[in-house]
């Protein structure tokens, strides 16, 4: 099966188990490349020589926090405090202080995020809201479910982060009431460059930054510069729990009151509801084991961008790769290190680094208005989204986790080199120089 139809490429909950993170909060996040489901990585060796390389690692991340998790655990057992407990509101404060931000509400997973902050805003029936085409299915989702019309615009070809000029583009087709900012791969969107004219245009702007815990724009975080941010707290995700969990962050006590509200069946005082909500909680198991991971966070986000470094200095002169950017002004968490190849080689690569132990996936293979669920249920930026289409036939991702280790990243980029060198043998690269196929 190629890697365009593989299951959990195309972010479906069903993923493989070397296909190991995503954008939103429903997609696979454990999972190694020899088939085990726990996300350690163990296992027998591939066929070609070589401890396999899972695509994500989560049991180092869980050893370092085992003995705080098993206390919590025990305590929350003991108190039977299941939902609403004390960890929960100790979660909030922490995280919202983590992020520079006034409020954090816990949700029950990200896309429930994104749609709170929606709803929280008042977005709804007919409402037309800018998307990202190059994002997790997740965020045009939370637009429908409130009953809005998506927008799909396209992403800068570089950083592939939302692009302004074509927000403009669909600003002047006609009157967006928000625009969401994925923040891709483990860096803030631009931020400052949209912040003007989403105000001169009356919309709201908001934030998913499911893929950014940590990250920062000219030093400020996740939910800066914005009206509302939003964050998924799925087990791959940089600051990931033991199962689903998200969060909105906002600096406006109104705003949280709303979603708290919303996320509560509309309810403050018990059986009395004041509008019509649903049922959206961060339970405590998960707040504990968040608050343990936490501490950890920055730390392992220094682990991942020294791997992002590495990587780099192993493949910068390969003309046959192109690698990610990092924007100028973020301090990037690498959540995910992408690449990009020429697209009639890219499935081929990413099957040969699969059956050969290393974890490789793609993020993401399809973009919005291409799938079934919204080609014919999105308006289209003037222009189109040329760079999102030439991302998504391009792009695959490396094993990226904290603890990953030199002698992993040099067999992940041996085995990547020896695939490439063997689809330039079978293409005659070197007796035609013209048959090699540049990084689109």
């Amino acid at each position: 099966m190629s890697a365009e139809h593989r299951p959990g490429d195309d972010g479906s909950d069903n993923a493989d188990s070397d296909i190991a993170t995503g954008s939103a909060d429903s997609e696979i996040a454990t999972g190694s490349a020899d088939g085990s489901a726990d996300g350690t990585g163990t296992g027998a060796t591939d066929r070609l020589g070589g401890a396999p390389v899972p695509f994500l690692d989560l049991g180092l991340q869980h050893r370092a926090i085992a003995a705080d998790v098993d206390t919590a655990f025990a305590r929350i057992l003991d108190r039977c405090s299941f939902v609403g407990g004390s960890d929960v509101g100790e979660f909030e404060i922490a995280f919202g202080a983590y992020c520079g931000a006034e409020h954090a509400v816990g949700v029950a997973n990200g896309t429930d995020a994104i749609v709170m902050a929606l709803r929280a805003l008042g977005i709804g029936p007919g409402d037309r809201v800018a998307v990202p085409a190059n994002t997790f299915i997740a965020t045009a989702e939370a637009v429908a479910l409130v009953g809005g019309r998506v927008v799909v615009v396209d992403c800068d070809p570089i950083h592939q982060l939302i692009d302004p000029d074509s927000v403009a583009n669909a600003m002047r087709s006609g009157r967006l009431s928000a625009v969401i900012a994925v923040d891709l791969y483990g860096q803030r969107a631009p931020i400052d460059q949209l912040v003007p004219l989403v105000r001169n245009h009356g919309a709201f702007l908001i934030e998913d930054a499911a893929q950014a815990q940590g990250a920062t724009r000219f030093g400020a975080g996740i939910g800066s510069g914005v009206d509302v941010a939003t964050t998924s707290f799925y087990p791959g995700k940089n600051l990931g729990a033991y199962g689903d969990g998200g969060a909105v962050i906002t600096d406006s006590p109104a705003l949280a009151h709303h979603v708290r509200l919303i996320a509560n069946h509309g309810s403050r005082v018990r059986y009395q509801h004041e509008v019509v909500g649903t049922n959206s909680r961060l339970d405590t198991m998960q707040a504990a084991v968040l608050n343990a991971k936490l501490a950890h966070l920055d730390g392992w986000n220094e682990q991942r961008s020294a791997a992002a470094t590495r990587y780099d200095e192993m493949l910068r002169d390969r003309a046959d790769l192109r690698l990610p950017v990092e924007m100028r002004g973020n301090r990037h968490v690498w959540h995910v290190y992408n690449v990009r190849v020429h697209p009639s080689w890219r499935h081929r690569i990413v099957d040969r680094l699969n059956e050969r132990g290393i974890g490789a996936a793609i993020h993401y293979p399809v973009a919005v208005h291409r799938t079934a669920a919204f080609a014919d249920r999105v308006d289209i930026a003037d222009g189109g989204c040329p760079a999102a289409e030439s991302s998504a036939a391009s792009t695959l991702s490396l094993p990226m986790f904290p603890g990953i280790t030199l002698e992993q990243q040099e067999r992940v980029v041996g085995t990547l080199i020896a695939a490439l060198g063997e689809l330039a043998a079978e293409h005659d690269v070197a007796h035609d120089p013209a048959k090699a196929p540049t990084p689109a």
